[in-house]
């Protein structure tokens, strides 16, 4: 009966990993998945404007709206229903105002 249950033992010893192993291996595999949101129109003071929205700007004549003279490096531009006050070169929001 000893030699029985030292078997057993054994058996359950080595039976353990081996069962952790196929039981890892056995789950399933996530991947992980990034979700971009584009919103267009929620422009914030401070952000910089992506590459597709600058090419997609139109350069407005800022007194025909009745905006503020730009400071030098800056420009107005027009995104959708936005007036935006960006740096020419750095595309950085100064300003957000909405056209009507």
């Amino acid at each position: 009966m000893k030699k029985l249950l030292s078997i057993l033992m054994t058996a359950s010893v080595l039976a353990t990993p081996v069962a952790f192993a196929t039981e890892a291996s056995a789950a399933p595999q996530h991947h992980e998945t990034h979700k971009v949101v584009i919103k267009k129109g929620s422009w914030a003071r401070g952000h910089r404007i992506s590459a597709n929205d600058r090419r997609r700007a139109v350069s407005i004549n800022y007194r025909r709206y009745h905006l503020s003279t730009p400071p030098h490096g800056y420009r107005w531009v027009r995104i959708d229903n936005n007036f935006l006050l960006i740096g020419s070169t750095s595309g950085l929001i100064s300003k957000v105002l909405d056209a009507h």
